[in-house]
């Protein structure tokens, strides 16, 4: 099958390397062949690695990195299905299904990697709604199992079939979901994201504490605060977002603390910096902030930066949602 993949971040160039290495032939679209450039750098590094661990055979690596075709341009693309995979940002993505739409043939199914956008509405602006469809990969795309399927309400049965028949090629297990906001994963993961924020902002517990509790009392394998890190902090509020407007519901707000991350550039694990500092490579605590994941007032002294707790009123965390 012929595939393009839109968007070259973490997502798209994990979708890119599983359709390659399962016999797809990939076009990998975005708007700088740096881009481009850096995700099959990575998919490179990721199968030298699969080698290494005798996960992936030296040809199966090779051919699927030839089966790569890098794009920076819009033009016609000549493919079977079309994957979007660029930032969850509704306007963006009605825009590219707009020029997907127009670059590729009538035939041609059209995807989206949204975890949270209505189908609905991205298949709206297509001439094309029985052929739109949600694909929902789960990061790292390569290790991941879970493929999420949605549909429209004008989504075709056989747009369905071809797209549940591709992810089990690509070696996952196709789910399909409602086209609510949110679909099942982040209507349900994203809330215990925030909340977890929300009970730092509050005092309730360390960075440490609270991914500790969940890890160990919870058998998760990654603590909330460390897995919004990975998932990008813009990207989990950008979730939020879509949920709270999309069922007018307030349990749904976004916690300041969150916003306020954002805002500054600590967008988690691919900026650096989050609720752990990872521009070492590796995971470590922070040792800027405060225990309620903010800086210090200047009257707190050095120590409030240590790690001591400090009270929410003080911290400015007074527990207002």
């Amino acid at each position: 099958m012929k595939v393009l993949v839109v968007g070259a971040g973490q997502m798209g160039g994990g979708i890119a390397h599983v359709a390659a290495l399962s016999g797809d032939e990939v076009t990998l679209l975005d708007r700088e062949q740096r881009f481009v450039d850096a995700a099959i750098a990575t998919m490179r590094k990721n199968l030298d690695r699969g080698v290494e661990k005798g996960r992936v055979t030296a040809h199966d690596r090779d051919a699927a990195l030839e089966r790569i075709t890098p794009a920076v341009a819009w033009g016609e693309f000549d493919v079977d299905v079309a994957i979007e995979a660029a930032t969850e940002n509704e306007e963006l993505k009605r825009e590219i299904f707009r020029k997907l739409d127009a670059a590729t043939p009538e035939r041609t199914i059209l995807a989206s990697n949204t975890s949270s956008i209505s189908i609905t509405q991205l298949a709206s602006v297509t001439k094309r709604p029985e052929r739109v469809i949600g694909m929902h990969y789960m990061n790292p795309v390569p290790v991941m199992k879970l493929v999420e399927i949605i549909r429209g309400i004008a989504t075709a049965p056989q747009t369905y079939e071809t797209i549940r028949k591709l992810a089990v090629q690509h070696g996952k297990t196709p789910v399909e979901a409602r086209n609510y906001p949110g679909f099942i994963s982040n209507r349900i993961l994203c809330p215990m994201l925030n909340e977890a924020v929300f009970a730092l902002q509050e005092g309730v517990g360390t960075v440490e504490s609270i991914d500790t509790v969940m890890k160990l009392g919870m058998n998760h394998p990654m603590g909330p605060l460390e897995l919004a890190d990975f998932v990008g902090l813009d990207t989990l509020l950008a979730i939020m977002e879509v949920l709270v407007d999309g069922y007018g519901d307030p349990k749904y707000r976004p916690c300041t603390l969150l916003r306020e991350y954002v805002d500054a550039g600590w967008r988690g694990r691919k900026a650096g910096l989050g609720f752990y500092d990872w521009r070492s490579g590796e995971r470590r605590a922070r040792t800027d902030l405060t225990a309620s994941g903010v800086p210090a007032f200047a009257s707190d002294g050095a120590g409030a930066s240590s790690g001591a707790v400090v009270s929410p009123a003080a911290s400015g965390g007074n527990g207002t949602r």
